[in-house]
């Protein structure tokens, strides 16, 4: 069972490998749901980690429908990626009709050369799960992360299941969202699938003494800004005991 971890920075990079991570999600703004990072993260942490990395490549927070020049964003992060000797880059194009962007798609995998291209969970808000994975499979990405159309994978393991029986091993299905110690035993026996994907995130308190908490920098008074999204290293580890 391989399990790979989001994360949102490079300290939390390191943790995720000290923890046994066997690959990390590599994205920046989690109350986005994830974005790109720099190209200045990418080589950082490349220098450091021995483990691989997949990196985000989406470059605005909101749907997975994407302008042209948005999309000329999208293939110069992948570039940038080659460039770091990153292994794999996770992206997902969609359609204004809910169906998975084919064309860009098949452009995402040819920019991306030797690099695992991932879908994300674009995937899961596509019109049918089913149709999405055949054009997923024909654009020749590898592996589709996907809590199964439901908030969470918990929510959704007999659609996970189906899935994986459908791929027939032409597709990895990567479960995400909602996943931990105390329900992965339970996808993993269900769905048979044979990677995981989950943050196992903890606010930790950053550097600052003083704080201002009259304003917020991003306008949402529910984001802690003083504190840190990083891996819990215990959870990690209690995971992976388990496997």
């Amino acid at each position: 069972m391989l399990l790979e971890i989001a994360v949102y920075s490079f300290e939390a990079a390191i943790i995720a490998q000290q923890a046994g991570a066997d690959r990390i999600e590599l994205c920046c703004a989690p109350a986005e749901g994830g974005l790109t990072p720099s190209a200045a993260t990418l080589r950082f942490t490349r220098k450091f980690l021995k483990i691989p990395i997949h990196v985000m490549i989406r470059p605005r927070e909101g749907d997975f429908c994407y302008t042209p020049k948005e999309f000329d964003i999208m293939l110069l992060d992948i570039a940038a990626a080659e460039i770091s000797d990153i292994e794999g880059v996770v992206a997902g194009i969609l359609s204004k009709d809910g169906s998975i962007d084919r064309g860009r798609m098949k452009l995402i995998v040819q920019a991306s050369g030797d690099m695992n291209v991932t879908c994300h969970r674009a995937f899961d808000m596509a019109r049918d799960p089913f149709e999405a994975m055949e054009t997923l499979i024909e654009c020749g990405v590898k592996r589709i992360l996907t809590s199964g159309g439901k908030q969470t994978a918990a929510e959704s393991i007999e659609l996970l299941a189906e899935l994986v029986k459908r791929a027939d091993n032409k597709i990895i299905i990567m479960p995400g969202s909602g996943i931990n110690e105390h329900n992965i035993t339970e996808i993993r026996t269900k769905t048979g699938v044979s990677e995981v994907h989950l943050s196992a995130k903890s606010l930790v308190p950053g550097l600052m003494e003083f704080r201002n908490n009259s304003v917020t920098m991003g306008g949402k008074v529910d984001v802690p800004e003083y504190e840190l999204v990083l891996p819990d290293i215990n959870a990690i580890q209690r995971i992976k005991q388990l496997f």
